[in-house]
């Protein structure tokens, strides 16, 4: 058995109206972004937008991702001044969460600027170890990949790729622009296959 290994995922999705300014989430980012990017616990949080229009999207959207190394952080995060705020600005969003299945990095230096998702189901007359076993066999960081990361959520069976990208993506999944990255304990976040 390794060490200890952890990792959680965690995304919420602030849907915005068609008309939207986005600049103002372009401001609310440029002007708070950078206090998570010491947040002990965090291995990265994207500053992720969809707009209207823009690469596909039918919405307007604000919806960070989470890497959390520790619960801890994450709590203290969800139960601290910074969430209380976002929801007092615009409602409190339903947190997605997802149980951390492996990660992988490319370059690290370069920042990011888009990200994709998929999520795909794992249906209920299939072995979920083997799904899962062959989804962290091809999750691999290319050319042009800041990270890439595969989780779980058990209560629906899904799964969930999530891959930061330097330049436009090679795949076609829900595309974010990517504002801000935080990346306090990247490094801290465990490489492979996650037990």
């Amino acid at each position: 058995m390794r060490g200890k290994l952890l990792m959680l995922a965690m995304q919420y999705e602030i849907t915005l109206p068609a008309d939207y300014d986005m600049g103002i989430i372009r401001t609310r980012v440029a002007t708070r972004g950078s206090a998570l990017d010491g947040w002990a616990g965090l291995g990265l949080k994207a500053y992720c937008v969809r707009e209207r229009g823009v690469d596909g999207s039918p919405v307007n959207q604000y919806a960070p991702f989470y890497l959390w190394r520790a619960p801890e952080g994450m709590n203290a995060f969800l139960w601290g001044p910074g969430f209380r705020g976002l929801s007092a600005d615009f409602g409190r969003p339903a947190v997605r969460q997802w149980t951390g299945l492996a990660f992988e990095s490319g370059d690290l230096a370069r920042t990011p600027v888009v990200a994709t998702s998929h999520t795909s189901p794992i249906p209920p007359d299939v072995d979920p170890a083997g799904v899962i076993e062959e989804a962290v066999a091809g999750l691999v960081a290319g050319d042009g990949v800041h990270s890439t990361a595969l989780a779980v959520d058990t209560r629906n069976w899904q799964l969930l790729r999530f891959t930061l990208w330097h330049d436009e993506p090679q795949d076609d999944g829900v595309r974010y622009r990517v504002l801000h990255l935080s990346h306090p304990e990247l490094d801290d976040l465990p490489r492979g296959r996650h037990w």
